[in-house]
């Protein structure tokens, strides 16, 4: 099993105008925030996976914490086994029974998990996993457990883990999650001190034109499984590595070569990664990452993670404002989505692209 250290896995930026918590944890290997290897992403995924099946091997369901950990949580449940089921938490908006908490200190802080036969999927499992990108102060995950064992008393007997690629709790931290019957899992663990990201000139994230520019080809595959709603993580990245097959298909028979970018939209975040490894299979240099709703500020100061970023309009809601961090030229790029009506985003992630120059852009419709 790989060890993993702060410098591997930790770069700090500072949020935009966010008063709540002025840091942000940039992980460069998380296939979020910063370009990264699609492979370096999955392994480092699996080997937190790894970590939680040691001390919890019967756990069957688990539930990743949206925006950043949706890709996480579903390589954790898939090294647990094919037959655990994965629910991501989400803030879009669709029919259902929900459970909704607060992320305190993000920029979007309402957050729900999809609660339609919840205590079926308790009753199948000892153990629960939550899976976040970090601990801070472990406040979402409290309380998120906390409403679901007032609404399902079937979680107050269960062994809870709380699983993270970065722990900074503190003590006391730790006995309330103690209270609570939840045990911790991580890659690396830091001290919960604050980080100095007031000494860092930074600047919003430039608004895009669009320029016209026309996508290459519309490749639309079916992924009936949705973490939204919960699968089986077998099915999931089955599906997932289907979509990868035919992309590679489509980049062979297009003769593609050269630098690649695989991005995904949001919350929909491992199918990219999935399809990235895949075209990393055919001798491509893949880099994958997704569009983000957290606004960072963008500095050329050294050692500062964020060097570049555009505005855009979200896939989901055009009235929403994404962001995309660190483009670069590619030969060849792979936006990948399950939005349904996303010109205006489309629009204006090409135009993003299109600042260092794109050579073919591909659409994978999800």
């Amino acid at each position: 099993m790989k060890n993993y250290s702060a410098t591997d896995i930790l770069r700090v930026a500072k949020r935009f105008n966010n008063r709540k918590r002025n840091y942000l944890l940039v992980n460069p290997l998380q296939g979020k925030h910063l370009p990264t290897s699609p492979t370096a992403a999955l392994d480092m995924m699996s080997t937190l996976g790894e970590r939680v099946a040691e001390n919890f091997p019967s756990a069957k369901l688990v539930i990743g914490f949206a925006e950043t950990a949706t890709a996480i949580g579903a390589a954790v449940a898939k090294t647990l086994s094919d037959d655990c089921f994965y629910l991501q938490t989400t803030r879009e908006t669709f029919d259902g029974n929900f459970v909704e908490f607060l992320e305190e200190h993000s920029h979007a802080p309402e957050q729900k998990l999809f609660a339609e036969n919840f205590n079926v999927l308790l009753n199948d499992t000892p153990e629960v996993i939550f899976i976040d990108d970090e601990l801070s102060t472990g406040k979402t995950l409290l309380n998120i457990v906390r409403r679901l064992k007032s609404e399902f008393p079937e979680l107050v007997d269960k062994k809870i883990c709380a699983a993270s690629i970065i722990n900074r709790l503190s003590e006391e931290n730790l006995s309330a999650f103690a209270a609570e019957n939840i045990s911790c899992e991580y890659l690396v663990k830091l001290p919960q001190t604050p980080f100095d990201v007031e000494r860092f000139t930074i600047s919003p994230a430039q608004d895009v034109k669009p320029c016209g520019r026309e996508v290459t080809e519309v490749l639309t595959c079916k992924i009936s499984t949705n973490p939204r709603r919960g699968t089986t993580i077998g099915e999931f990245f089955s599906q997932c590595e289907t979509v990868g097959d035919k992309v590679a298909e489509m980049f062979v028979r297009r003769k593609i070569s050269g630098e690649v970018v695989t991005i995904g939209t949001e919350e929909f975040m491992l199918p990219a990664i999935i399809i990235g490894r895949r075209l990393q299979r055919e001798n491509l240099s893949v880099v994958t990452h997704s569009t983000t709703r957290s606004p960072i500020g963008v500095s050329t100061d050294e050692n500062y993670p964020i060097r570049e970023g555009y505005g855009l309009r979200s896939f989901y809601d055009d009235t929403r404002r994404t962001f995309i961090y660190n483009p670069k030229f590619y030969d060849a790029a792979v936006i990948v989505t399950d939005a349904q009506n996303f010109s205006a985003g489309l629009d204006d992630l090409i135009a993003a692209l299109n600042v260092h120059g794109v050579g073919e852009i591909f659409i994978v419709r999800c």
